[in-house]
């Protein structure tokens, strides 16, 4: 395992969760040619996504995902609904569970939110 985790808040990162034996490698190699490489080679297999604390903090309070998305983009039901072409109703059934939303739905909200699509499934 050598994915790398943000803790961010207020979209800025605060800290690098990394693998112990990452970690190790690393302070090992600390000042030389070596660990520099390591680092950068590390950094370079990073996806560059990380989901904001903001958003991770909802979901855990029981938020559903799209609103936590939502929300943390500033939009309002009205807005979303209306960038991505659905009834503000259905966008708000879908917040609340009561319907799934089809594939094409979500395949706008994750353009409109700019996320990855994956990041909306619900689990």
């Amino acid at each position: 395992m050598n994915t790398v985790q943000y803790i961010e808040h207020e979209g800025h990162r605060l800290f690098a969760v990394v693998p112990i034996d990452l970690w190790n490698q690393l302070t090992k190699n600390h000042g030389d040619k070596e660990g520099v490489t390591s680092y950068n080679t590390i950094k370079d297999r990073d996806g560059g996504y990380h989901i904001p604390s903001a958003v991770r903090n909802a979901e855990m309070a029981g938020t559903h995902t799209l609103k936590a998305w939502r929300e943390y983009r500033g939009l309002t039901q009205d807005a979303l609904a209306q960038a991505v072409g659905i009834s503000t109703p259905y966008l708000c059934q879908i917040e609340t569970g009561k319907r799934t939303g089809t594939t094409k739905v979500h395949k706008a909200f994750a353009r409109v939110l700019n996320v990855p699509l994956s990041v909306l499934a619900v689990t």
